[in-house]
């Protein structure tokens, strides 16, 4: 309570005194505090694995399958789906995917290196795999011709987002555009993970007193070493000063809960992929959610994980 506590005082303070953080971290740093996130952060290990057994069942069959992924950031999300692909009965596909991150503050080539990592995975496992990274600032600056798609007989097609979508909601129409992008590229699912939260409101009070409920019960869920704990505070104390301090297009941190989303997704043509999961660990909590699932602690739902198809 003591560093929700902290981070919140913080976030109010920079708001009074105009005193708006800086966003984003150097990658290298950046990295390491997410990887940290990642080793105590349980919900998120479970929407990974959760998107990829739907990206999997769509790809079912398929020769060449290629998946773009928006959130190229939190790359450890695609060995597991390359583990699986290379257990397939029959052998595995030709898999090729396009990653798509923001650019580095200090100038490395980020998606390169992941896509290094990635392809000496699929040496070992023996996958045939094809990689290119996009450094994009905004996702509404894409265009469907840039991803060099081959016909659907041929290749099969899935995007993904973990943690993305809602940063769009910052410029208007952004959203509407990107899934218009998506829509024309005629894709077999569309996997998508957010914050299950509601701090995208015009009040600025509801919106303080969502968020400290929300964060509040992030931070009693994480387990671990003290070091990843400490790790962590400081990605997600980034997140609580962005939606406490920030307003206009630097407030990015617009969480949205699942029925936003699902208004979102329905409007631009999108419906629906059942989701099934048995899982169940003490003190989480997995509900399904008219075939998406969220994922929580204890009664409060934190993440919420769905799959859309044309």
């Amino acid at each position: 309570v003591d560093k929700v506590a902290t981070y919140f005082s913080e976030g109010l303070a920079r708001r009074i005194y105009r005193l708006y953080p800086q966003n984003p971290l150097d990658h290298s740093f950046s990295d390491i505090i997410y990887m940290h996130f990642y080793e105590i952060f349980p919900y998120l290990k479970f929407a990974h694995f959760t998107a990829n057994q739907a990206i999997l069942e769509a790809f079912e069959g398929r020769k060449r399958v290629h998946v773009i992924d928006f959130s190229m950031n939190q790359w450890m999300q695609w060995p597991t789906l390359m583990q699986a692909l290379a257990l397939r009965p029959g052998g595995p596909p030709a898999f090729r995917l396009t990653g798509i991150g923001p650019p580095a503050r200090d100038n490395s080539d980020h998606l390169q290196e992941v896509g290094w990592k990635l392809a000496q995975l699929a040496e070992t496992i023996h996958v045939e795999f094809e990689y290119r990274g996009f450094v994009a600032k905004c996702f509404d600056d894409l265009d469907a011709s840039m991803f060099e798609l081959r016909p659907n007989e041929v290749e099969s097609v899935a995007f993904n987002s973990v943690f993305e979508l809602h940063k769009l909601l910052a410029r208007p129409i952004a959203i509407e555009k990107v899934l218009s992008v998506v829509k024309q590229m005629k894709p077999e699912i569309f996997t998508i993970v957010e914050q299950e939260a509601n701090h995208n409101g015009p009040v600025f009070l509801d919106r303080f007193n969502e968020s400290l409920h929300y964060y509040s019960n992030l931070f009693d869920s994480l387990e671990g070493s003290l070091q990843h704990k400490m790790m962590s505070e400081v990605y997600l104390g980034k997140q609580i000063c962005n939606v406490v301090a920030c307003e206009g297009v630097d407030w990015v941190e617009r969480h949205e809960t699942l029925n936003q989303w699902r208004n979102q997704m329905g409007s631009a043509g999108f419906v629906p992929v059942h989701l099934g999961s048995n899982a169940f660990k003490e003190g989480y909590r997995v509900e399904e959610n008219h075939g998406c699932l969220m994922l929580g602690w204890h009664t409060c739902p934190l993440i919420a994980t769905s799959a859309w198809k044309l």
